[in-house]
């Protein structure tokens, strides 16, 4: 009976290991055919990614120069006073557009009508005595040929007679002056633009010699923008700038949207500034439409040509790896390909290839993460870059 147990018990255990080592030999068998999980791979047992794609397109694409300028005022003018003398009045409201020669602030003319008063009463008083003293020359003349009158007392007639006709010609130029002085006391718009903020207001005293002006006004139709460019780029924007005289420009704010404002680079420095290898230009638009203010930032495009034959991918289709920029062309056969391209340059949302694309190809603009070289695709959508005349 116990040997009996025994081999019973030893059967059981064997039996067991049996099966214990062929479901690990059939555990091994499945984890060996099931394909790895995460990036898509060339085995036809793989689910395909699902990518979005366009077609390289060949088009004319312009050739640009871009930078970071500074809208600058076409003319700025500080308004101060010219005389001292209590404000009395303002007659235009801070942030208005002016015409040139409106009155835009009044001082107290009483003192300065004063003067002028003053300064005729004296000329026509100087004129009087003048009178009198060439009509005293003549009689002294009559005087002189009849022997009753001496030579000197004529000369000193004649003296006295130009000393006063001196007198008046300098009253007539304190009248002018007290008549300057009293235009003075009208501030007019020197130019056509728009007010800025009023530093003084009525009932201060306002000085001849103060730095702060009463308002400053910016002529704002047209404006320039400075901007500065690389030093590199400067060849080209000289040898397009001679054979066409100007350049077309655009200008944006960085927070704006819509169609940029356009006008036109007629200004290059005469030096580079050695610190930052950069030259300043300036362009002028006209901004009717008064999307430009002085001091503003914006982006500034400079037009120089187009390339009339460029191959033109979405920029979302172009990666950047450790061997560089490429992108993942799509084969007939639904898989990918990897191709290293040569970026010339971007423009936008757009990237213009100079090699590694063909104009037809079919690129991939989403679902990167996903993909090596061989992996099957599935489209979810296709989009093609706009062909512009």
């Amino acid at each position: 009976m116990m040997p009996n147990r025994w081999s019973f018990t030893l059967a059981c255990t064997a039996l067991v290991a049996a099966l214990a080592a062929a479901a690990c030999s059939g555990g091994e068998t499945v984890s060996a055919t099931t394909p790895p999980s995460g990036r898509g791979g060339g085995g036809g047992q793989n689910a395909p990614v699902p990518v979005t794609v366009a077609t390289a397109v060949q088009k004319s694409m312009p050739i640009t120069i871009q930078g970071i300028g500074t809208v600058i005022a076409a003319s700025t003018v500080s308004v101060r006073a010219q005389i001292t003398g209590e404000m009395t009045s303002v007659t235009f409201k801070e942030g208005e557009d002016v015409q040139k020669d409106q009155i835009l602030v009044t001082l107290d003319k009483r003192p300065f009508e004063a003067a002028l008063q003053l300064a005729q009463a004296q000329l026509e008083k100087d004129v009087a005595q003048a009178a009198n003293a060439r009509s005293q020359s003549v009689r002294y003349e009559d005087l002189l040929q009849r022997g009753i009158a001496t030579r000197e007392q004529v000369d000193t007639m004649r003296t006295q007679a130009a000393a006063l006709d001196a007198t008046v010609a300098a009253d007539r130029a304190n009248v002018e002056t007290a008549q300057i002085q009293l235009t003075y006391a009208t501030i007019k718009a020197p130019m056509a633009g728009r007010t800025g903020l009023l530093q003084v207001h009525p009932g201060n005293l306002v000085r001849g010699q103060d730095t702060q002006p009463i308002v400053t006004i910016n002529k704002i139709t047209p404006v320039y923008v400075s901007f500065s460019v690389p030093e590199a780029q400067l060849p080209a924007l000289k040898r397009f700038m001679a054979a066409q005289g100007t350049l077309a420009a655009t200008a944006i704010a960085p927070t704006e949207s819509g169609a940029p404002s356009s006008g036109r680079v007629n200004f290059i420095d005469n030096a580079v500034d050695p610190t930052t290898g950069t030259i300043k230009v300036k362009g002028t638009f006209p901004n009717d439409d008064r999307r430009l203010w002085p001091g503003q930032f914006v982006n500034v495009t400079v037009m120089l040509t187009s390339d009339p034959k460029a191959v033109v991918v979405p920029s979302t289709a172009v990666q950047t790896g450790q061997q560089g920029t490429f992108v993942f062309v799509v084969k007939p056969d639904q898989t990918v390909e990897f191709r290293a391209v040569t970026v010339a340059r971007v423009a936008g949302d757009e990237t213009v290839v100079q090699s590694g694309v063909a104009p037809g190809d079919t690129v991939v603009t989403d679902g990167h993460l996903r993909l090596v070289p061989g992996s099957r695709i599935s489209v979810k959508n296709s989009t093609s870059p706009k062909v512009t005349s």
